[in-house]
C-alpha cells in the first residue's frame, strides 16, 4: 500500500469518511455496548463464590466454587460459534446490524440468569438454566468483539486508529471497574449471606438497564463495511498473506486473556486464598481495572506516534520481570497496601501494552474477512485459555497449596506472548506509510 499523497484530501486517508462528530459517536456507541456486555460477563467472575452458593451448594467450598467457575467457562464455549456466525454476518451485511443482534442477545442472556431461582428453589433446573444463559451470553460476546472492534477501526482516522481501537480494551476495563465498584458497594452494605442470596443478582441486573440506550445509539450509526479498504493486505492476496497476524494474534490474545482473567480472579484469590475480606478483595479488583482504563488509552495513543511494537515489546518484558516480585509482596504482607499496590503496578503495565494489540492485529487483515477473522482470533484463545484460566488457577492453588503458583503460571504464559509480539510485523500507518503522521 503506497503512502497517501501529500495533497490528498483529508478524507481520502479514512477507511470510512466519517465526520469528527460521527467518529466520536462511533467510539461512544461501540464502547457503550461492548462495555455493557463485558460488565455482566465479568461481574459473574467477581461473584463466583456467591453464585456457586446459589446454584451449586455443597459442603465443600472448593466444589461449590468449581461448579460456579465451570458455568463461567461454559459461557466461553459458544464464543467461537458467535464469532464465526455473527462475524461473517458483519462482513456480508454490515457491522451495525451485527452489533444490534449481539446486544439484544446479551440482554436476553443477562435477564435469564438474573431471574433464575437458585438450587434450593427449583433443584437441578437452576444450574441447567444458568448454563443456557451463559451460553447465550458467550455467543453474543463472540460476535460483539469482531463487529464492534472493526467498526472502531473503520470509522477512525488511520493516524489515530490505535487511540480509537484502544477504547475496545478500555471498555472492558471500564466495565470491570464499574462491576468491581458495584461489588465493593454491595459488599459494604450487605452481609455475606445477603450477597449470596440476592446481592449478585442486583449487580448483574444493573447492566440490563443500559440495553435500550445502547441499542438506540447503535441504530443511529452509519455503516462502514461498504467503503474502501486501507489495510496493507489486499483481500485477493489470499489467506497466506495474513497467516502471520493470525498465528501471532492467537498467541498474543491467548497470553493476554490468561492475564486478564487472572486479574479478574483477584477478588476470588483475595478471599479464597489470602483470606482477605470481600471489601478489600473487591477494592483490589477495582484498583486494577481502574488503572487499566487509563493505561490502555495511553498505550493506544502512543502506538499511533511510535508504532504498535514500540508499545508492546518493552512493557511486556517488564511485566514478565515484575510478576513474581509483585506476588511475593502481596502474598507475604497480605494487607491493603500490598494487595492494591501490586494490582496497580501489574495492571498498568499490562493495560498499556494491550492498547496497541487490537490495532496491530486488525490492521493486518483485509477488509473482506476482517470482522470474522478478528473475531475468531480473539474468541478461540479466549475460549480455551481465558475461559479455563480461573478453573486452572483454582486447581493449581488447591494442588500446590502455594499462593505463589499463580505468579509462575502468569510469568510463563507472558513470556510466550512476548515472543509472538516480537514476531508480529509492524502495522502502524506512521511506520508503514499507509498514511502520513500528524507531524507530516
Amino acid at each position: 500500500m503506497s503512502e497517501v499523497p501529500a495533497d490528498a484530501a483529508p478524507d481520502a486517508e479514512f477507511d470510512h469518511p466519517l465526520t469528527p462528530q460521527e467518529r466520536r459517536k462511533a467510539i461512544i456507541a461501540a464502547t457503550l455496548g461492548n462495555g455493557l456486555e463485558f460488565y455482566d460477563f465479568i461481574t459473574f467472575a467477581f461473584f463466583a463464590i456467591q453464585i456457586g452458593h446459589a446454584f451449586f451448594p455443597s459442603e465443600s467450598a472448593f466444589l461449590s466454587l468449581m461448579g460456579s467457575l465451570a458455568t463461567f467457562f461454559v459461557g466461553f464455549l459458544t464464543r467461537p460459534l458467535g464469532a464465526y456466525i455473527l462475524g461473517g454476518y458483519a462482513d456480508r451485511v454490515g457491522r451495525k446490524p451485527a452489533m444490534m443482534i449481539s446486544m439484544s442477545l446479551m440482554g436476553a442472556g443477562i435477564i435469564l440468569l438474573v431471574i433464575t431461582p437458585g438450587y434450593a428453589t427449583i433443584g437441578y433446573a437452576a444450574p441447567v438454566i444458568a448454563v443456557i444463559a451463559r451460553m447465550i451470553q458467550g455467543f453474543a460476546l463472540g460476535g460483539e468483539v469482531g463487529s464492534a472492534t472493526i467498526y472502531m477501526m473503520e470509522g477512525a482516522d488511520p493516524r489515530r486508529r490505535g487511540w480509537s481501537m484502544s477504547w475496545q480494551g478500555a471498555s472492558q476495563n471500564i466495565a470491570a471497574t464499574i462491576g468491581s465498584l458495584v461489588g465493593l458497594l454491595l459488599a459494604a452494605v450487605l452481609s455475606e449471606a445477603e450477597l449470596s442470596d440476592y446481592g449478585w443478582r442486583i449487580a448483574l441486573a444493573l447492566g440490563v438497564t443500559i440495553v435500550p440506550v445502547a441499542l438506540w445509539v447503535r441504530n443511529s450509526l452509519p455503516e462502514t463495511v461498504h467503503h474502501a479498504d486501507t489495510s496493507p493486505v489486499a483481500a485477493d492476496e489470499g489467506f497466506r498473506s495474513y497467516i502471520r497476524p493470525i498465528v501471532c494474534g492467537l498467541i498474543i490474545i491467548g497470553a493476554g486473556t490468561i492475564g486478564t482473567y487472572i486479574f479478574q480472579y483477584m477478588a476470588t484469590y483475595g478471599q479464597n486464598t489470602l483470606k482477605l475480606s470481600p471489601t478489600l478483595s473487591l477494592a483490589g479488583e477495582f484498583a486494577n481495572n481502574g488503572i487499566s482504563v487509563i493505561a490502555v488509552l495511553i498505550g493506544g495513543a502512543v502506538s499511533d506516534r511510535k508504532g504498535r511494537k514500540h508499545v508492546m515489546l518493552l512493557p511486556q518484558a517488564l511485566f514478565c520481570v515484575l510478576v513474581v516480585p509483585c506476588f511475593l509482596w502481596l502474598t507475604s504482607w497480605r494487607d491493603a497496601v500490598s494487595f492494591i499496590g501490586a494490582n496497580l503496578i501489574l495492571s498498568y503495565i499490562s493495560g498499556y501494552m494491550y492498547g496497541a494489540v487490537y490495532a496491530a492485529i486488525s490492521e493486518s487483515i483485509p477488509k473482506a474477512v476482517r470482522a470474522r477473522v478478528f473475531a475468531l482470533v480473539y474468541a478461540v484463545p479466549v475460549t480455551f485459555l481465558g475461559g479455563s484460566t480461573q478453573l486452572v488457577v483454582t486447581w493449581i492453588l488447591e494442588v500446590t497449596g502455594n499462593p505463589m503458583s499463580i505468579a509462575w503460571y502468569l510469568t510463563g504464559v507472558s513470556l510466550i506472548g512476548l515472543v509472538a509480539m516480537w514476531a508480529l510485523k509492524e502495522s502502524a500507518p506512521v511506520k508503514v506509510g499507509i498514511a502520513r503522521s500528524a507531524a507530516a
